[in-house]
């Protein structure tokens, strides 16, 4: 049986290429390599745990691009597909004058192009010791039954499953059928982190305290709802817990979010399930350090914390 450092954290999404606007002005870009699932796995990896992509990959320009930088951050993509006609997705990133981010518009060339159920491959689920997924791509019928059986796969084989929502309204046809999917999902779920605009969106209440009582019914090991400047608040085996971080001036929250999420799956990865509430919080905590850090940054992807700068 491999340790678990040997084992890698197995992240399933899409490509993108963020546009993202250098001011407020939202008059100029920069380009970036992106997508929720890839700053995931790509911060993951910075960390010094082992991260592994599952994605399509195509063979024009942006996607050459796209898989040379993903190898450049440590990212396996053995489990990847490959598609001569696949297109990676574009996106369009505005920013408030408070340095928030806006998702304004999607460019997806060849959206029926996804990982089929059959092309994933039983060895990468063997070798993980975390399967993580977003909602990114479960608007597409093919990628939510690649989705469901990535889960099962997981399940089979006792990984431990990290669920983003994620929630980008802009790429389904409802919020309905977006909220529906993703709660079809928790159930199965051992650690959710999620916004407070996506607790309320979900649990379709106004009030974050109702909000809280309701997503609590559905005996999720870990939730993590994070609050920006304000830190964290996690509910753990059904106790809230609010883990604080320290200020800072932010310059850009894009990515913030996903470094976060790749300090506590670090975390878990690399000491195994937390045989404790204090070890559960020390992750969440580092979480908290690693998205301030990614905020004092401009981008996403580019903006991650790596292992030699957390002195």
């Amino acid at each position: 049986m491999k340790s678990q450092q040997e084992k890698h954290v197995l992240i399933y999404g899409d490509i993108f290429v963020d546009y993202i606007a250098t001011d407020e002005t939202n008059t100029e870009f920069s380009t970036f390599l992106g997508g929720a699932t890839v700053n995931v796995a790509a911060g993951v990896s910075r960390l010094g745990a082992k991260s592994s992509l599952i994605t399509v990959i195509g063979e024009d320009e942006d996607s050459i691009f796209a898989e040379n930088q993903l190898r450049q951050e440590g990212v396996d993509v053995t489990f990847a597909v490959r598609s001569s006609e696949k297109k990676v997705n574009r996106v369009y990133v505005h920013l408030t004058p408070e340095y928030d981010r806006v998702f304004v518009k999607y460019i997806d060339d060849t959206p029926d192009l996804q990982v089929q159920p059959s092309d994933l491959q039983e060895e990468a689920f063997q070798n993980a010791s975390i399967l993580h997924i977003c909602s990114g791509t479960m608007f597409q019928p093919t990628a939510l039954e690649t989705t469901k059986r990535a889960v099962e796969l997981a399940k089979e084989n006792g990984v431990f499953i990290s669920v983003d929502p994620n929630i980008r309204p802009l790429r389904w046809e409802s919020e309905k059928k977006c909220r529906n999917t993703i709660l079809s999902f928790l159930d199965q779920t051992d650690l959710l982190k999620l916004t407070e605009e996506e607790l309320t969106f979900l649990m379709q209440e106004s009030s974050i305290e109702r909000a809280l009582d309701q997503i609590a019914t559905y005996n999720i090991p870990v939730i993590m709802m994070t609050m920006g400047k304000e830190g964290t608040l996690a509910i753990i085996e059904g106790a809230q817990h609010h883990i604080t971080v320290e200020p800072i001036d932010p310059v850009d929250t894009t990515g913030a979010g996903d470094a976060f999420l790749a300090g506590v799956l670090r975390g878990l990865h690399l000491n195994g399930k937390p045989k404790s509430l204090e070890e559960m919080l020390a992750y969440i905590e580092f979480g908290n350090q690693m998205g301030a850090l990614c905020a004092m940054k401009v981008g996403a992807l580019s903006a991650m914390p790596r292992a030699d700068e957390l002195e």
